[in-house]
């Protein structure tokens, strides 16, 4: 079960004081912003057990107008603390991944890199990979695992074309979020054209 606490939905909205404003115990300090996705994700574990329990953030995204005045702080915090609740994953989403765009990594935002020596469980990384720069970061430690969503959106056979080094289908960005079965199921699989 994965919370979802980044790209500007709720949790990800009271860890970062730019749209953090309350004066209560869940506002203020980074202890206290912290709060309740520390509590959502206690009440997961309880209900799922903390080996079935992840949470994904996306600490360098300005997406949805989201920031924080110093995230290295935040999620130095977040981090520890969702290590010492023993979750089973940290999903971090890229610097270089700012909602649905793909934005120069100036080398200044939070990736996994980041948080390898504050989380000991898995660390999923996300965010505008290929086959060969998700293997770099699988080669060097950086992560345990390297999520796609685009790529697989449009390659549903994702796991035989990176095997097999084939040509990926482009995917086409305008149809993403949008109803119907166009841009979602789609995409030929390879032998298909």
């Amino acid at each position: 079960m994965e919370i979802h606490a980044g790209n500007g939905y709720l949790p990800d909205q009271f860890l970062q004081d730019n749209s953090n404003h309350r004066t209560d115990e869940y506002g203020g300090s980074v202890e206290n912003r912290a709060r309740f996705l520390l509590e959502v994700t206690q009440a997961a574990i309880d209900v799922w057990g903390k080996e079935r329990v992840g949470v994904r953030l996306s600490p360098s995204s300005t997406f949805n107008d989201m920031h924080d005045s110093n995230p290295t702080a935040t999620f130095n915090y977040v981090a520890q603390e969702l290590d010492r609740l023993g979750i089973g994953y940290l999903h971090v989403v890229e610097p270089r991944i700012k909602g649905n765009v793909t934005v120069e990594d100036d080398g200044k935002g939070l990736g996994a890199k980041f948080f390898r020596p504050l989380f000991g469980g898995a660390i999923i990384t996300a965010g505008g990979y290929t086959r060969d720069t998700g293997e770099e970061a699988l080669q060097n430690n950086t992560a345990d695992f390297v999520a796609y969503g685009r790529l697989f959106v449009a390659n549903p056979d994702l796991p035989k074309r990176f095997a097999l080094n084939a040509e990926l289908n482009k995917y086409n960005r305008n149809t993403f979020y949008t109803s119907g079965e166009e841009g979602y199921i789609d995409y030929p699989s390879l032998g298909d054209a």
